[in-house]
């Protein structure tokens, strides 16, 4: 497999989820502004969307989509515990958690990436907010979104909360989330992920 990647963007949760379900994979490195790639060409010649993340499987397809993504890398490795199995209960409380993630929290984040007129980025906190206070409510004494396993969708919660370091947004009023973001980095594959993307020394 091909992960073609930004450091630090969405696609870092594809990355961590191939690094702990133990998946061979080459990780290509794009520039989001002028769509290149580190290994020459377009990324638009990969990904006619132009964004990240973007896996090409062995066989040569392309799968696009984050959430999609990830969770066929727990496929490719039940036994992981990425993901519970498919068509049960349990599953379908990972893709509620994952649509969250990328609609309520992911999302929120684009105005102030962009900087935004102030009232939009202001509203997308106000959001970002209100969304922060149910995740803090739902980690209350656990230790990953759905009690001891850590799946997919805490690589991917792990991702877009990690954005508050590059646009100001202070998380001192929610130490759950803190402590929680805290657990994610200190495991070994998080650490390697990081540490690939040089978001780490």
């Amino acid at each position: 497999m091909k992960l073609y990647y930004s450091p630090g963007a969405c696609s870092l949760s594809p990355h961590i989820a191939l690094r702990e379900a133990g998946i061979p994979f080459e990780l290509v490195k794009a520039d989001l502004q002028s769509k290149s790639l580190a290994t020459g060409g377009s990324l638009n010649d990969v990904n006619p969307k132009g964004y990240v993340p973007a896996l090409v499987l062995d066989d040569g397809q392309l799968l696009t989509e984050g959430p999609a993504i990830v969770q066929y890398i727990a496929d490719q490795k039940p036994d992981s515990g990425l993901a519970p199995r498919a068509g049960t209960l349990e599953r379908y409380r990972l893709q509620e958690m994952l649509n969250f993630i990328t609609s309520e929290i992911h999302k929120s984040f684009s105005p102030l990436f962009r900087k935004a007129v102030p009232e939009w980025q202001q509203s997308a906190k106000d959001n970002l907010t209100k969304r922060f206070d149910f995740l803090a409510a739902h980690l209350d004494g656990k230790d990953y979104l759905f009690g001891p396993q850590f799946t997919v969708a805490d690589g991917y919660l792990f991702t877009t909360l990690n954005w508050t370091n590059f646009v100001g947004f202070d998380m001192g009023k929610w130490p759950v989330l803190q402590t929680y973001m805290a657990r994610v980095a200190a495991r070994p594959k998080v650490q390697d992920a990081l540490k690939a993307e040089g978001l780490i020394k």
